[in-house]
């Protein structure tokens, strides 16, 4: 089998793995695509900041530092630096990157390139209609996206949807495959005997719907535990800080390589989501861990919970509360079954090499 040359890259903003404390989805699952793909032998060039790392992979930074590490960037605290500047900012971080990708790639270093932060590539790629460039998307499809994503549109520009329900409101781009996301499982392991408590692990917005855990452990009388990054804000101030205390407690920001002991001790998780999901890989780490899931039928939930088997997929608060009730019926070495079948690591990658030369096989003919 032909070894592919791959150009990839995630993001200017952190290093691959970032700093500590921040937890990056879209980077943990670019992570385990390239060292999956490394190992099966093909060639990945990692295109990140200074102080990036992955296994086997050459990084090239073009001497560019993070804009996030243990203090911000010097040029964020420049004069003149306001919102607007700091996002254009961060753009044009991530299209240094992309720059030095398409500069390599026109030379023919690369059969092709996988790329994350699809937005900041889109010209680029229209731009080079000879290199074929596959785009996994990480967000939800809102309707400006889906406008600007078909205006870019072009035959050497592939899409890769993290679950059906993604697709949904732009069926008619480019799609090559569903990918599930994939775990490494052997940092989650399986925990028959929980605690006798309720888990909501995540960022704590009100897309998240971190208000409406606390209301349903509330309504059902149970503990719950609450880990993740806040945002200081007046969802905070009014939405959850009135309501911490001995019952209902916040652990802060929990290290991503510690989850999986909030996960197992954990009777249940909670996801009262309140935006269209795409995938939901807090979903499939608890599962792994044993614990199943209770999320509000928004995006993907369906697709990636087992409903009544490996969780509950509800529709309101109420129903949250009665599922909370009757948990005690999911076998939680179902749960792990369920992810060992459909979103192991391997899985993943496989899908994603299955694709890659699919596309180069269309690219020759």
């Amino acid at each position: 089998m032909k070894k592919l040359r791959i150009a990839t890259m995630i993001t200017g903003r952190y290093t691959c793995p970032p700093p500590k404390g921040v937890i990056y989805a879209p980077m943990v699952i670019a992570k385990a695509i390239v060292e999956g793909l490394v190992k099966r032998g093909h060639k990945v060039f990692f295109f990140g900041p200074e102080g990036s790392n992955l296994k086997a992979t050459k990084i090239i930074s073009g001497g560019m530092n993070p804009l996030y590490g243990k203090k911000e960037h010097e040029i964020l605290q420049g004069p003149m630096i306001r919102e607007k500047e700091r996002e254009k900012i961060k753009n044009l971080w991530d299209q240094y990157l992309i720059s030095l990708i398409y500069r390599e790639a026109l030379k023919g270093k690369y059969d092709l390139i996988h790329i994350h932060p699809v937005d900041r590539v889109l010209p680029f790629s229209l731009a080079f209609e000879n290199i074929p460039v596959v785009y996994t998307l990480h967000d939800p499809i809102y309707p400006w996206r889906r406008d600007i994503f078909r205006m870019f549109q072009s035959k050497n520009q592939y899409f890769v949807s993290i679950s059906n329900a993604q697709r949904k409101p732009a069926p008619d781009l480019n799609w090559i495959a569903t990918i599930y996301n994939g775990i490494d499982l052997k940092y989650f392991p399986f925990k028959q005997k929980p605690k006798n408590k309720t888990l909501f692990l995540g960022r704590i917005l009100p897309t998240k719907g971190t208000d409406i855990a606390i209301q349903a452990a509330k309504l059902a009388k149970v503990k719950l535990i609450i880990a993740g990054s806040p945002n200081r804000g007046d969802f905070w101030e009014n939405k959850i800080k009135p309501f911490l205390g001995k019952n209902i407690q916040y652990i802060g920001n929990v290290p991503y390589q510690k989850t999986y002991e909030y996960y197992g001790e954990s009777k249940v998780s909670l996801f009262p989501i309140q935006w269209e999901e795409p995938f939901g890989l807090t979903f499939v780490e608890s599962m792994a861990c044993g614990t199943p899931v209770i999320a509000f039928d928004r995006g993907s939930a369906k697709e990636i919970i087992k409903n009544g088997e490996t969780g509950f997929v509800v529709k309101n608060l109420r129903e949250m509360v009665n599922a909370i009730k009757k948990i005690g019926q999911i076998d939680r070495r179902e749960c792990r079954t369920w992810v060992e079948k459909k979103f192991p690591i391997e899985k993943m990658v496989d899908e994603y090499e299955r694709i890659f030369f699919e596309i180069l096989k269309k690219k020759i003919k």
